[in-house]
């Protein structure tokens, strides 16, 4: 995987995982990320409760492993790489973050439409 695409997949894994958190768990806490991935090494601020943080360590260690390229949505692997209890974990999380997001940029889109009128 290319390190453009590497950047992007943690990006958008932190922010699912923050939207997530924030709406369903409580006790979070901040964490420093050091991720290393071929010759760079990428550096994040995350909070988020002490399962999310496991979870998310785990889905970076498999971003990380991961042996395609270009790399498919994990849905879409014929040999995915999570455990079938995480994987469910992680496609219950993206649903919903994904439909948050989705919902929070359509209202925005809308505000705007309406800003201009």
């Amino acid at each position: 995987m290319k390190i453009e695409k590497f950047k992007s997949e943690v990006d958008t894994l932190v922010k699912f995982f923050q939207i997530y958190c924030h709406d369903k768990h409580q006790n979070q806490n901040k964490k420093h990320y050091i991720i290393p991935y071929k010759n760079i090494i990428i550096e994040k601020d995350v909070i988020l409760c002490e399962e999310c943080h496991n979870l998310l360590e785990y889905s970076i260690t498999r971003l990380q492993e991961c042996p395609h390229d270009p790399k498919p949505r994990c849905r879409n692997c014929e040999n995915p790489c999570y455990e079938p209890k995480k994987y469910k974990l992680m496609a219950k999380m993206m649903r919903y973050a994904g439909m948050k997001l989705g919902l929070t940029k359509a209202a925005k889109k809308i505000k705007k439409i309406f800003k201009n009128s």
